[in-house]
């Protein structure tokens, strides 16, 4: 896999219009896109399916969240948008994971589509040690996130969404081929924004990411097409 094909860019958007420009602008450059909440809440279903129906690899990021049965009913249901990559949250716990899993190949079967991966998402890369301690958790990050990682994968789920500076543990923990999508990333060219665990992306590549969510700096750059060549370049240079 070229390194470029590890880059998903999060597409961020409300306007599906755009959002399809955009990523006409960037097919062929990048290996897929992220849809969010953000994007998902204002288009529904069969915008994701219009992306997919372009050729474009879809990561569907929408974080399910709830009882096992009704995390199973969502993931059948997200399935038919032919997504790639689907994503739940690990503190749902084993019960929940588990019915995701057999929920996505139940879904795939049932809509005639290829079983996309199915990772959960550990600690979010907006959140440090201080934001932990106050939900509730007095645990470092690094650790919570290695606990729900081999959480994730005695539940029979493909990977995990992690940040990168956690990466490297979880490879080491959890093996391949145990996918690592690692979002807070941020060329050193760009802004960290709201990201409190970022790397670049070179040094996630090393340090055992399997795919790359970027955004602002490539969907904000005043270029996206350059910014996206710049960090595949930089990537390939590896």
């Amino acid at each position: 896999m070229k390194a470029s094909e590890r880059i998903f860019v999060a597409l961020d958007l409300t306007d599906i219009e755009a959002a399809r420009l955009l990523a006409r602008k960037l097919s062929g450059r990048v290996g897929g896109f992220k849809l969010g909440l953000e994007f998902f809440a204002a288009n529904g279903p069969d915008a994701v399916r219009a992306i997919v129906d372009s050729g474009l690899k879809v990561f569907l990021d929408l974080k399910f969240h709830d009882i096992p049965n009704t995390v199973a009913g969502a993931v059948r249901s997200a399935t038919a948008t032919g997504a790639s990559i689907l994503n739940v949250h690990a503190s749902g716990g084993f019960d929940m994971m588990r019915a995701a899993a057999e929920a996505a190949t139940e879904g795939a079967a049932m809509h005639g589509v290829v079983r996309p991966i199915v990772a959960a998402v550990t600690v979010l890369t907006s959140m440090d040690e201080g934001d932990l301690e106050a939900v509730g958790q007095p645990t470092p990050p690094h650790d919570q996130v290695i606990r729900l990682a081999e959480l994730t994968k005695s539940a029979g789920l493909d990977g995990v969404v992690c940040s990168p500076k956690e990466a490297a543990a979880v490879r080491e923990s959890c093996g391949d081929p145990f996918v690592r999508i690692v979002p807070g990333i941020r060329p050193a060219w760009s802004a960290t924004n709201d990201q409190k665990r970022f790397t670049t992306p070179k040094q996630a590549l090393s340090d055992g990411a399997s795919y790359l969510v970027i955004g602002r700096p490539i969907t904000q750059a005043e270029d996206p097409v350059e910014a996206a060549f710049r960090i595949a370049a930089e990537l390939e240079d590896e």
